[in-house]
Protein backbone atom coordinates (compact mmCIF):
# COMPACT_ATOMS: atom_id res chain seq x y z
CA UNK A 1 0.00 0.00 0.00
CA UNK A 2 0.84 3.31 -0.59
CA UNK A 3 -0.42 6.60 0.98
CA UNK A 4 -0.81 9.59 -1.04
CA UNK A 5 -1.12 13.41 0.52
CA UNK A 6 -1.31 16.24 -1.56
CA UNK A 7 -0.98 20.06 0.18
CA UNK A 8 -0.16 23.61 -1.56
CA UNK A 9 -3.09 24.41 -3.61
CA UNK A 10 -5.55 27.23 -3.08
CA UNK A 11 -5.99 30.21 -4.58
CA UNK A 12 -4.09 32.45 -7.63
CA UNK A 13 -4.59 35.52 -9.90
CA UNK A 14 -3.63 34.43 -13.21
CA UNK A 15 -0.39 34.30 -14.18
CA UNK A 16 1.11 33.70 -10.87
CA UNK A 17 1.85 30.39 -9.34
CA UNK A 18 2.04 27.30 -6.92
CA UNK A 19 3.78 24.67 -5.55
CA UNK A 20 1.66 21.50 -5.21
CA UNK A 21 3.55 18.81 -3.04
CA UNK A 22 2.56 15.04 -2.51
CA UNK A 23 4.19 13.34 0.31
CA UNK A 24 3.99 9.72 -0.08
CA UNK A 25 4.71 6.55 2.91
CA UNK A 26 4.05 3.23 2.95
CA UNK A 27 6.37 1.12 0.40
CA UNK A 28 9.46 2.09 -1.53
CA UNK A 29 9.05 5.81 -2.85
CA UNK A 30 11.64 5.28 -5.44
CA UNK A 31 10.39 2.02 -6.55
CA UNK A 32 7.22 4.05 -8.42
CA UNK A 33 6.21 6.38 -11.40
CA UNK A 34 4.28 8.97 -9.61
CA UNK A 35 2.06 11.70 -11.46
CA UNK A 36 -0.29 14.81 -11.35
CA UNK A 37 -4.47 14.32 -12.75
CA UNK A 38 -6.68 17.23 -12.73
CA UNK A 39 -10.16 17.02 -12.91
CA UNK A 40 -12.35 20.72 -13.75
CA UNK A 41 -16.20 20.74 -12.95
CA UNK A 42 -18.18 18.94 -15.25
CA UNK A 43 -15.04 17.39 -17.38
CA UNK A 44 -12.95 14.51 -17.51
CA UNK A 45 -10.36 13.80 -15.72
CA UNK A 46 -6.79 14.76 -17.81
CA UNK A 47 -3.36 13.58 -17.15
CA UNK A 48 -0.66 16.98 -16.34
CA UNK A 49 2.36 15.06 -15.81
CA UNK A 50 4.54 12.25 -14.77
CA UNK A 51 8.21 11.16 -13.86
CA UNK A 52 9.33 7.97 -13.23
CA UNK A 53 11.16 6.12 -10.98
CA UNK A 54 14.44 7.77 -11.31
CA UNK A 55 13.39 11.06 -11.96
CA UNK A 56 15.54 11.49 -15.24
CA UNK A 57 12.33 11.33 -17.28
CA UNK A 58 8.91 13.62 -16.85
CA UNK A 59 6.22 13.58 -19.48
CA UNK A 60 3.31 16.40 -19.64
CA UNK A 61 0.06 17.42 -21.41
CA UNK A 62 0.96 19.80 -23.76
CA UNK A 63 -1.54 22.18 -22.22
CA UNK A 64 0.90 22.49 -19.46
CA UNK A 65 4.28 22.04 -21.18
CA UNK A 66 6.25 25.11 -20.70
CA UNK A 67 4.41 26.42 -17.48
CA UNK A 68 4.43 23.04 -15.41
CA UNK A 69 7.83 21.01 -13.79
CA UNK A 70 7.34 18.05 -11.91
CA UNK A 71 10.04 16.88 -9.62
CA UNK A 72 10.95 14.41 -6.96
CA UNK A 73 13.31 13.94 -4.17
CA UNK A 74 13.01 10.32 -2.96
CA UNK A 75 15.05 11.25 0.27
CA UNK A 76 12.14 12.90 0.91
CA UNK A 77 9.55 10.74 -0.37
CA UNK A 78 7.98 13.54 -1.60
CA UNK A 79 6.88 14.43 -5.59
CA UNK A 80 6.40 18.44 -6.53
CA UNK A 81 4.07 20.05 -9.41
CA UNK A 82 5.74 23.51 -9.44
CA UNK A 83 2.69 25.65 -11.55
CA UNK A 84 3.91 28.77 -13.33
CA UNK A 85 2.15 31.53 -15.54
CA UNK A 86 -0.98 29.74 -14.40
CA UNK A 87 -4.43 30.36 -16.23
CA UNK A 88 -8.86 29.96 -15.39
CA UNK A 89 -8.49 27.03 -17.25
CA UNK A 90 -5.78 25.57 -14.87
CA UNK A 91 -8.80 25.63 -12.09
CA UNK A 92 -9.24 21.92 -10.91
CA UNK A 93 -9.26 19.82 -8.35
CA UNK A 94 -5.52 18.29 -8.91
CA UNK A 95 -4.72 14.48 -7.74
CA UNK A 96 -1.20 12.83 -6.92
CA UNK A 97 -1.29 9.48 -8.74
CA UNK A 98 1.46 6.22 -7.94
CA UNK A 99 1.63 2.67 -9.70
CA UNK A 100 4.50 0.51 -9.45
CA UNK A 101 4.88 0.36 -13.37
CA UNK A 102 8.78 1.90 -14.43
CA UNK A 103 6.80 2.98 -17.34
CA UNK A 104 5.20 6.31 -18.57
CA UNK A 105 1.64 6.71 -19.01
CA UNK A 106 -0.80 8.85 -19.49
CA UNK A 107 -3.94 7.04 -18.56
CA UNK A 108 -5.33 7.33 -15.33
CA UNK A 109 -6.49 3.47 -14.97
CA UNK A 110 -2.77 2.43 -15.14
CA UNK A 111 -2.16 4.35 -12.17
CA UNK A 112 -3.55 2.32 -8.59
CA UNK A 113 -2.26 4.42 -5.64
CA UNK A 114 -4.39 7.89 -5.58
CA UNK A 115 -4.37 10.93 -3.21
CA UNK A 116 -7.80 12.78 -1.89
CA UNK A 117 -6.74 15.73 -4.55
CA UNK A 118 -6.01 19.58 -3.12
CA UNK A 119 -8.26 22.31 -5.24
CA UNK A 120 -6.39 25.25 -7.28
CA UNK A 121 -8.31 27.40 -8.28
CA UNK A 122 -6.98 30.43 -10.45
CA UNK A 123 -8.79 33.75 -10.99
CA UNK A 124 -9.26 36.05 -14.11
Amino acid sequence: QVQLVESGGGLVQAGGSLRLSCAASGRTFSGYTMGWFRQAPRKEREFVASILRSGGWTYYADSVKGRFTISRDNAKNTVYLQMNSLKPDDTAVYYCVADSSPFYSGSADTYHYWGQGTQVTVSS
